[in-house]
């Protein structure tokens, strides 16, 4: 397990990069959400490196089967999601053309995929679809293609 950080601070037996626990970075405010860019790709992980934030973690070969495995960490990916739908659901600024917070949900909805599976991913997509759509549609073309493609589909 030393060998998975990642798996480690999802199942809530480690820390990120910064020293939080999973449990202290769910505890965060939407401003915090909003305005703390490190803790997107532990919460999130991918096999590829973030282009937003140098140095953050990268599954490692086998780490995300590991995930999978892991009750604790599928849980704790689980709360993050739950975290990430209640802050889109409680915000407005992300309703907009362009904002980082588009490659967040990127993020967000493939680790979904990938790690607890497509209908999780599925219902988190439909909900950040459902407020773009009540806003009037504001997202560009291109940041809905990537969630569309995250999800698995042309």
């Amino acid at each position: 397990m030393s060998g998975f950080p990642i798996l480690a601070f999802l199942a809530g037996r480690g820390r990120d990069g910064s020293g939080r626990l999973l449990s202290e970075v769910l505890a965060f405010d939407d401003a915090a959400i909003e305005g703390v860019h490190d803790f997107i790709q532990w919460c999130f992980p991918s096999m590829e490196p973030s282009r937003a934030v140098p140095g953050a973690p990268v599954l490692a070969p086998g780490e995300a089967e590991a995930i999978r495995a892991d009750p604790e960490a599928r849980a704790g990916l689980a709360r993050a999601l739950a975290r990430m739908e209640r802050f889109y659901g409680s915000t407005d600024d992300w309703l907009s053309a362009f904002d980082h917070n588009h490659l967040r949900i990127t993020r967000i909805v493939a680790a979904a995929r990938d790690l607890l599976g497509a209908a999780e991913a599925r219902v988190f997509h439909a909900h950040v679809s459902a407020r773009n759509r009540a806003a009037g549609s504001p997202v560009n073309a291109e940041s809905l293609r990537r969630w569309a493609l995250a999800l698995g589909e042309p």
